[in-house]
C-alpha cells in the first residue's frame, strides 16, 4: 500500500521505476530513478534517501529503464497494483528519484524515451522534472528540459532559501544565490516551472522573517516568468545525519510563511504541509 509518509523506491521491484503516493501531485505518480546508486552533488539536510553519498549516477541502461516503465504503466493503467491499492489515479511521471537526475549524461535521452511511450500509451499525464538547477549550463540538460516542456510538462525548480548562507546551511552546497537565481530563470525559459522550497524549524527555531524577506526577494524579480511555488513541509523524516535538528511546522505556520510570499511577490503559492 502506497502512503504519503513512505517513499519507499523498491515498492515496484525495479531499478530505475517506482510509484508513490504524492501530496503534491495530487495521487500515484511514476518516479523515474536516474539516480540507483543513491548518489547527489547536493545533501540536503531533510533529504529523505537512504545511504545518501555525494556523486553522480552510474551508466543508465535505458532499455531496462524503458521495459521496466512500460510495465508499471501497463499495472497501474490495468487498474492492478499499487496504483489501485491506493485507491488513487495516475497523475504524473516524475524524474526525481536518489539524487540529481540531471547529473545523468543520459538525461535527454532518457526523456525522449520515457515521451515516446508516453505518445504510444496515449498517457494525458504531465511529465515533470525535479531538479536542484544545478546543471542547466549543460546544453544535453537544456534540450531535455525542452523536449519535457513539448510534452505537455514543467519542472519543479528546487530553491530553499534566499541567500548563499542558508542555501548552505540547507542543502550543504556552495551555490551562490546569484547563480541559483539565473539557473531559475533559463529554466523558466525552457519550461513552465514552479519553485519548490522546503520549510522547517531548525533546532527548534521557526523560520526568520528576514530569511522568509530574503525569499522573496530572490523571487520577485522573477515572478512574471515562474508558475508559482510549492512550499512542503516535512511529511517524511530525513534519512540524515542533521534529522534530529529538524522539526515540521504546523499547517498554520506554513500557511503564514505562504501568505507573505503572495503578498511580497504575487506568484501563486501552493501550500504541502
Amino acid at each position: 500500500m502506497l502512503r504519503i509518509d513512505d517513499h519507499n523506491r523498491a515498492e515496484a521491484g525495479f531499478t530505475y521505476v517506482y510509484p508513490v503516493l504524492s501530496r503534491r501531485a495530487g495521487g500515484v505518480s511514476v518516479g523515474v530513478n536516474l539516480n540507483p546508486n543513491s548518489a547527489c552533488n547536493w545533501a540536503c539536510l531533510y533529504c529523505q534517501v537512504d545511504n545518501l553519498q555525494r556523486g553522480g549516477p552510474p551508466p543508465i541502461d535505458l532499455q531496462q529503464l524503458t521495459t521496466e516503465l512500460d510495465s508499471l504503466l501497463a499495472t497501474i493503467q490495468a487498474g492492478n497494483g499499487s496504483g489501485a491499492a491506493a485507491g488513487a489515479a495516475l497523475v504524473d511521471i516524475a524524474f526525481s528519484g536518489n539524487g540529481e537526475s540531471t547529473a545523468a549524461a543520459e538525461f535527454p535521452a532518457a526523456v525522449q524515451a520515457v515521451c515516446a511511450l508516453m505518445q504510444r500509451r496515449a498517457l494525458q499525464v504531465p511529465l515533470r522534472l525535479i531538479t536542484n538547477g544545478s546543471f542547466l549550463h549543460r546544453p544535453g540538460v537544456q534540450a531535455g528540459i525542452r523536449q519535457i516542456a513539448a510534452q505537455g510538462g514543467e519542472v519543479w525548480f528546487k530553491l530553499d532559501r534566499g541567500s548563499s548562507e542558508e542555501i548552505a546551511e540547507v542543502n550543504s552546497i556552495a551555490w551562490p544565490l546569484e547563480r541559483a537565481v539565473a539557473n531559475l530563470e533559463r529554466c523558466a525559459g525552457l519550461a513552465p516551472t514552479w519553485v519548490q522550497s522546503c520549510w522547517f524549524r531548525l533546532d527548534g527555531v521557526l523560520p526568520q522573517d528576514d530569511s522568509v524577506a530574503a525569499y522573496c526577494a530572490a523571487l520577485k524579480p522573477l515572478a512574471d516568468k515562474l508558475q508559482g511555488v510549492h512550499l512542503y513541509g516535512l511529511a517524511r523524516p530525513s534519512r540524515q545525519a542533521a534529522a534530529p535538528r529538524l522539526s515540521a511546522l504546523t499547517a498554520a505556520e506554513l500557511d503564514a510563511i505562504a501568505a507573505v510570499v503572495r503578498k511580497e511577490t504575487g506568484l501563486k503559492v501552493v501550500v504541502s504541509p
